[in-house]
């Protein structure tokens, strides 16, 4: 099954609370796309198919309105390192790398260079775009893009552990901060805290809210409903 097809299945399950993106490979989280295909004797047209698929997986996980940890258990290179920033967080296990090689082959990584601006300062950005050195997961923590490093023997549980703590939390509430956010990133200040507050207004009258505080005064676990 791939990613993308996951993806809709994930978004499509309310069973579903939380969606990882993992690999089974040892080494290699992703090394983005087929360099190979890009090197053939095929249209331009035939050749632009392919990218186009890397928007189109970006935009599906920006809208499950789950949250999406990137559990990079080997090296996240090229496309992969923009998918991996497209997630709410990434869990690196200790020892592997991020970067964008693409300037050593001759081609520059246009498509995910909007989500590295989005989530690195630019002089950092340009560090991994220009000079195409891959940092390792220790840098990419000290960067701010890389959310916690956990030795290979504890990594399985670690992503688990946090998997299970958002699954833990209301759903809807989950969905709604998270399409807040979506909706307001890139607005002025005083839109934001406008069209922010409309969503505050709306959270208070659902069940999961009044639940949440509930429990916390009467100090017990909450057992919210998605309602």
């Amino acid at each position: 099954m791939t990613t993308r097809c996951a993806c809709e299945r994930a978004r499509d399950d309310d069973e579903v609370r939380v969606v990882v993106i993992g690999t089974s490979h040892e080494r290699i989280f992703s090394a983005g796309g087929d360099l190979r295909a890009l090197a053939s004797d095929s249209s331009a047209v035939e050749k632009f198919a392919d990218p186009d698929r890397f928007p189109r997986l970006v935009s599906l996980i920006g809208k499950l309105h789950k949250p999406v940890i990137c559990a990079a258990g080997g090296d996240v290179l090229a496309g992969a390192f923009g998918l991996a920033l497209a997630c709410d967080f990434i869990i690196a296990k200790d020892g592997v790398s991020f970067g964008c090689p693409e300037i050593n082959v001759g081609l520059f990584p246009f498509m995910i260079s909007a989500l590295i601006y989005r989530n690195l300062p630019r002089m950092k950005a340009n560090e991994l775009m220009l000079l195409g050195k891959p940092v390792t997961a220790a840098e990419a923590l000290t960067w701010g893009f890389v959310n916690r490093v956990v030795p290979a023997a504890q990594f399985d549980g670690a992503v688990t552990e946090w998997a299970r703590e958002l699954a833990g939390t209301s759903p809807l509430l989950m969905r709604m901060g998270k399409d807040a956010l979506d909706a307001t990133g890139d607005l002025a200040l005083p839109e934001a805290l406008d069209a922010l507050r409309a969503q505050l207004a709306l959270a208070f009258t659902t069940a999961d809210i009044r639940e949440g505080v509930t429990a916390f005064l009467e100090r017990r676990e909450p057992r919210c409903t998605g309602r």
